[in-house]
């Protein structure tokens, strides 16, 4: 039946799907700036299945965002994810976030920058084509007035991710397109976990790992 359970928590939106051979039957999601998803997400997949009268056991594998983005939002999601596809001893199946992200622009020409707002001018980013083939691969990349200069001087380049308010205020150029208020979620996620699942691409669920893309640093707290 290929019914797969979808996890998207990189970021403050938590996002559960439950998808049957890459079409979406239920999405659950809720942004929420304080990153609840610690409280949320379990309860997320128990209303996802019940509105479609699904049991766990039902379920033919499990998709989880991999990445990059919050260290603990992934953190989260692949724990729970990595333990669902345990108990159920079905396969876990990653997807890259800035893919899933792309997927909710469709064009006809240009190009999409997927990316996601990271310290001060930093953004983690990736570069698709109207195929959502792979451009450039995903990079951390500090922003100013030139960056995607290349891209922008030969068509039109499709920004979306909470990544996109802080290129707005850099990027001054026509061809440029700025899709606002939009987070990865686990709505596009059947799609691509579904073809994942036809050719059993699916990951170690004793050694997968989230994609940081780079390493955690911890913040001390500001001084009242």
């Amino acid at each position: 039946m290929s019914l797969i359970l979808s996890i998207e928590t990189s970021t403050t939106n938590c996002s559960v799907s439950l998808s049957k051979k890459g079409e979406t039957l239920v999405l659950k999601e809720d942004n929420n700036i304080n990153y609840s998803h610690a409280e949320s997400l379990h309860v997320f997949i128990d209303t996802v299945l019940k509105s479609a009268t699904i049991q766990k056991t039902d379920l033919d594998a499990i998709a989880v965002s991999k990445g990059p983005g919050s260290y603990t939002g992934l953190r989260i999601g692949v724990s729970a994810a990595k333990g669902l596809s345990y108990a159920l001893d079905i396969p876990l199946i990653s997807i890259s976030t800035l893919e899933a992200l792309a997927h909710q622009v469709p064009i006809d020409a240009g190009v999409i920058v997927s990316m996601l707002d990271a310290r001060r001018q930093e953004v983690y980013s990736a570069i698709y084509d109207k195929a959502y083939g792979i451009e450039r691969r995903i990079e951390a990349q500090i922003l100013d007035e030139n960056s995607f200069s290349n891209e922008l001087n030969k068509g039109t380049v499709y920004f979306i991710g909470s990544g996109v308010s802080k290129t707005k205020g850099l990027i001054n150029h026509p061809n440029a397109v700025f899709i606002e208020d939009k987070l990865p979620s686990a709505n596009e996620m059947g799609a691509l976990a579904f073809d994942k699942y036809k050719i059993s691409d699916i990951e170690d669920v004793a050694y997968f790992e989230p994609f940081y893309l780079k390493d955690f640093i911890a913040l001390k707290p500001k001084k009242a």
